[in-house]
């Protein structure tokens, strides 16, 4: 007896519930992507996905397009009073670290139609603009307040896994230039 793959596990769970998620469709497209080669089994599986969302026996769940108003609000924000310290002082900052910081302290407000961005913006003008400038201000005031231990780290970037492994080999050589033994 063998074992269900991954891509027939997830056409039986779609075809008991009539629904195909936006992750399940993901999950098989990856499997897909990373197999050599599909299995008869797996194979048959997928016809019978493909059939039963012909007949509407299941549905494909549409990808939403969500709108977080506040990461608006808070780069707005970030932008216009970072670009008064630059103006004044020698001081550069990232706008990126600067809104993280500040976005991790706020809620989340989420739209999935302007008309809510809309309202959501006027809420968030209402209830939460000065909540907004404080954190601003305290992302602000701590990332002129820290040290600078590693002036050469780089943002994270998309990279294959050759790259990734020579990363982390690089960063254990920093750190750890005496762990393995020549």
């Amino acid at each position: 007896m063998s074992l269900m793959s991954t891509i027939e596990k997830i056409v039986e769970q779609s075809l008991q519930d009539g629904y195909l998620t936006p992750a399940m469709e993901a999950e098989v497209g990856r499997i897909c992507d990373n197999a050599s080669e599909l299995s008869i089994e797996e194979y048959m599986a997928l016809d019978k996905l493909m059939g039963a969302l012909l007949t509407g026996e299941v549905e494909a769940v549409p990808r939403k397009e969500f709108i977080n108003v506040m990461e608006e609000l808070v780069l707005t924000e970030a932008i216009a009073r970072i670009a008064e310290i630059e103006a004044t002082s020698e001081s550069s900052l990232d706008v990126g670290d600067i809104a993280a910081y500040a976005l991790n302290r706020l809620p989340p407000l989420y739209a999935t139609t302007e008309e809510g961005a809309s309202y959501q913006r006027i809420r968030a003008h209402a209830e939460l603009q000065q909540l907004i400038a404080q954190q601003i201000n305290e992302a602000i005031s701590r990332y002129l307040d820290r040290p600078n231990f590693f002036p050469e780290r780089q943002a994270i970037s998309k990279n294959t896994g050759n790259d990734i492994l020579q990363e982390i080999s690089t960063l254990l050589q920093a750190c750890a230039p005496n762990f393995e033994q020549k």
